[in-house]
């Protein structure tokens, strides 16, 4: 990979961005630009990203992120442009294509029709976590600042009890907003998160222990008073189950706190009740 001298590629970064507007032209210059900062150090390494199975070009972050300041004001001046040009970079099907598709998911208004028929249609096609949580958090960017009410009720929908396969995109959301020191809707959105953490399903195991640390990293004490509540009223044994096997990497004084509150929490009689004797 040459040095990256910022000055060149400024340039080019802007030159890739007077293509905004012609889809296929964008693809190949940005096809061409990716391709000149691979690290060649590891081009014979597998080209594909962990867990993924998508193909990367082992490109710098840094080289993304000039991209995304080069394209931001006119995704948002032009959100119909921005939405085709996301289409076009999705279908790609390559690592870096999908994360600048899901950075332009993020810049078009809440309100935009489309928007939320693409997040949820991607999120569905993505099996890698770190992209799955990338889409997520770009792509609802603006919604959680500019309207936290539709963000709200999208999550809701998304952690109802009938649809399973979407809690843990629920959940994904919900750590990229308690991460958000913008966002302060919190007690309606513990609210709503709070019925997936008590019920503890083993495969969203990851995902409640991220929104966990979190939430602790935002707020120790208002996170200690929330998980006592939830372990207090939880007649659901794999509650503490799960907790206590995600505490290992939690904060000391959490973890005592957690386990504390398990230790104390008397078992369930699951013992059957004898008929009363004639």
């Amino acid at each position: 990979m040459p040095a990256i001298d910022l000055v060149r590629l400024r340039k080019q970064t802007s030159r890739l961005a007077d293509f905004f507007f012609v889809p296929g032209e964008f693809i190949r210059h940005l096809d061409e630009l990716l391709d000149f900062y691979v690290d060649r150090t590891i081009r014979n390494q597998p080209a594909n990203a962990p867990s993924a199975n998508l193909p990367t070009y082992h490109t710098p972050a840094v080289i993304l992120t000039h991209i995304e300041r080069q394209i931001h004001r006119k995704a948002e001046e032009y959100p119909d442009a921005a939405l085709e040009l996301a289409d076009h970079l999705w279908d790609e099907g390559v690592l870096e294509t999908r994360l600048l598709a899901a950075f332009l998911l993020g810049r078009i208004p809440p309100q935009q029709e489309r928007l939320l028929p693409r997040l949820t249609a991607w999120t569905g096609q993505t099996y890698d976590v770190n992209l799955r949580a990338k889409l997520l958090h770009y792509g609802l960017e603006r919604m959680r600042k500019e309207s936290p009410d539709q963000f709200l009720d999208l999550i809701a929908q998304w952690l109802q009890p009938g649809r399973q396969r979407l809690w843990s995109s629920g959940l994904q959301a919900s750590i990229s907003a308690i991460s958000d020191p913008n966002f302060l809707n919190y007690p309606p959105l513990l609210k709503i998160v709070e019925p997936i953490i008590e019920a503890a399903p083993p495969k969203l195991q990851n995902e409640i222990e991220q929104f966990v640390l979190s939430f602790y990293q935002a707020s120790p004490t208002e996170t200690i008073y929330y998980l006592r509540q939830i372990l207090a009223n939880s007649s659901d044994p794999m509650t503490a189950t799960t907790f206590r096997r995600i505490s290992t990497s939690f904060p000391d004084k959490l973890r005592e706190n957690i386990r504390e509150l398990i230790r104390v929490k008397p078992l369930p009689d699951n013992r059957p009740t004898e008929s009363p004797k004639p």
